[in-house]
């Protein structure tokens, strides 16, 4: 393990608590016993377990009033709750559920499989905690993680970062609900990209807000990001009306209140290549490198990234940083929801809630819109040829 799990173990039954005892504090946990429970959550905070076990005699109310408790308490609901209970309770402890309890063993429980089961939970709850609430994707404390464990093992990683360029404005414009759509959208968009272009093993992080970072390799950085400012760039119009989508600027304010016409969103990826041997040592220094590139990128219009190849050897023929801007014009491009919009088959309301779930479970958009009986498969099919006719003619 990793972090020692802090544990702890409510029960009156005395031979259990030093068999668990006995088994757990062997395999290197934390643990805390206690003989009876006690419906106090700050006693329960002072120990600050990461598990909690719950011997239950049956699945009466009182017994797992504490459990209610801990998960009504913003510091302690994401602590893991896992009881035991005699078989012939089985039946009526499903009804515990709706006090906080995450999981159960039956009495007595085979410690070995108790370990998976808190391992598992812990596991399951860190990750989400670190989630981001919006997308889903793991968050800054998980990217760390992960970029730490490249470095140890000093195998040769590229960590990139992007976020969006010109989206406060937007947001400004047309609200958070539409910036939560871009949001969701282009973390769709580099999940899908990695999952083509990369390897098995990389991974995509929602940093918070705009910002997005991910983890590659250096065969595949220029692909993955290639294709994902292709992608972006043809499709991030679309949040937009279709008068500002056509003139390629909103107006509003800009930070000093002043109203100017402010160009559609953009992306800027910055790029780190760290290789063996690399004087990138830390996530520190990654990040500092990762932020000198960002700002320079920001300074520049329209979507571009850039790799910074320093590996400390000013003789290395990777020495500097390399600038990319992808020489292509967008080509025309109608999606499927706006071809059904504009065949007032679809209402925004009913696009907007497919998206969200197109983009939340990675299911293609057609079968979403049929999973909700918004639109016939007549329409569908008809809408699907149009746009292979528009592809077609460009």
């Amino acid at each position: 393990m990793d972090k020692i799990i802090r544990m702890l173990i409510v029960s009156n039954d005395a031979k259990l608590r030093e068999i668990l005892h006995f088994c757990f504090d062997g395999w290197g946990y934390d643990v805390t016993l206690w003989d009876q429970h006690k419906e106090d959550v700050e006693l329960i905070k002072r120990v600050s377990p990461d598990v909690i076990v719950f011997d239950v005699h049956s699945a009466r109310a009182n017994d797992l009033k504490i459990c209610s408790l801990l998960k009504n308490d913003c510091l302690t609901a994401s602590i893991p709750i896992i009881t035991l209970i005699n078989k012939r309770h089985l039946r009526s402890h499903l009804l515990s559920l709706k006090y906080g309890v995450d999981d159960y063993l039956i009495k007595p429980p085979d410690p070995l499989d108790l370990r998976v089961r808190i391992e598992m939970a812990v596991r399951r709850f860190k990750l989400s905690f670190h989630a981001n609430p919006l997308t889903g994707l793991p968050g800054a404390r998980v990217l760390e993680e992960v970029v730490r464990d490249r470095l140890k093992k000093g195998s040769d990683f590229t960590m990139g970062y992007l976020d969006l360029d010109n989206f406060k404005s937007y947001n400004d414009v047309y609200g958070y609900l539409k910036g939560d759509n871009v949001i969701m959208h282009t973390a769709y968009i580099l999940y899908s990209t990695l999952k083509q272009a990369g390897n098995d093993e990389d991974m995509v992080s929602h940093i918070g807000g705009d910002d997005f970072a991910f983890i590659t390799t250096p065969d595949k950085y220029e692909t993955v990001c290639q294709n994902f400012i292709f992608v972006f760039d043809r499709v991030t119009p679309f949040h937009y009306p279709s008068i500002e989508r056509k003139q390629g600027y909103v107006v509003a304010s800009d930070r000093t209140k002043q109203l100017r016409k402010i160009p559609l969103m953009s992306v800027s990826m910055a790029v780190a290549n760290v290789k063996k041997g690399s004087c990138l040592n830390d996530i520190i220094q990654i990040n500092e490198r990762i932020a000198e590139i960002k700002k320079y990128l920001k300074t520049m219009p329209g979507s571009k990234y850039m790799a910074d190849r320093r590996d400390g050897n000013p003789k290395s023929a990777d020495s500097g940083p390399l600038l990319h801007k992808l020489n292509y014009s967008v080509q025309p491009y109608r999606p499927l929801g706006q071809i059904l919009l504009e065949k007032k088959l679809l209402s925004d309301e009913q696009l907007e809630e497919a998206l969200r779930m197109h983009w939340k479970r990675g299911v293609v958009l057609g079968e979403v819109l049929q999973e909700l009986k918004f639109v016939r498969e007549e329409a569908l099919m008809e809408a699907l040829r149009l746009q292979e006719s528009f592809s077609q003619k460009i």
